[in-house]
């Protein structure tokens, strides 16, 4: 009988696979998704409290995923790069990701990591870059996107946004969270961000 793990794997990679992105596309091929799954003990994050909302408000696609990670939110680790050194208590109390699979995540992969990035209502994810490239999903609307030294735009849930190598970028969400699926590869897979601009643009 599949556990609820490899139930969240099948979900993620369902979603990936009707995701209508070359991009996407591509990075999916490219993962083995026969992986060794990975003992970890559950942790819980303030910002789980916002996964009802994101679970209503997730697009029909979506949704399967959003809900099964709302229902079993309490036997996933969960996890932050951040301490309120960076980026103040408001931030930690709102923000958090689920690693499905990486270096770091209920699955072993040491060449990609994806998961879930959790954002709460009314939080400014600073300017920041790595060295991997980064593809993101957002499974929810209205939050705002910035990359290098461009304006905030509102993206919409399901719209592919890429970033590479080095290149900063920030969100902000306005009255409702932010979930969005992220795919890291091509770089340290458990590096802390860059805090700032001065990536390559």
């Amino acid at each position: 009988m599949p556990t609820i793990f490899d139930q969240l794997l099948d979900r993620f990679h369902v979603y990936l696979a009707g995701v209508d992105s070359d991009l996407v596309a591509d990075a999916v091929a490219r993962i083995s998704w026969n992986m060794q799954a990975r003992t970890l003990e559950p942790r819980a994050l303030g910002c789980l409290r916002h996964l009802d909302r994101i679970a209503e408000r997730a697009q029909p696609h979506s949704k399967p995923l959003a809900r099964f990670v709302a229902d079993h939110r309490d036997e996933l680790r969960w996890g932050q790069t951040y301490t309120a050194g960076d980026f103040g208590q408001a931030f930690i109390d709102s923000y958090g990701w689920l690693e499905v699979f990486g270096t770091r995540g209920h699955f072993v992969n040491d060449e990609v990591a994806a998961g879930l990035l959790i954002l709460g209502p009314g939080i400014v994810y600073p300017d920041h870059h790595h060295i991997a490239e980064e593809i993101y999903v957002p499974l929810t609307d209205g939050t705002e996107w910035r990359m290098g030294e461009g304006d905030f735009h509102v993206r919409a849930a399901g719209e592919i946004i890429h970033h590479a190598s080095n290149v900063s970028h920030a969100m902000r969400t306005r009255k409702e969270p932010l979930m969005a699926l992220y795919i890291w590869r091509g770089g340290p897979l458990a590096q802390k961000s860059t805090i700032g601009s001065e990536g390559r643009n």
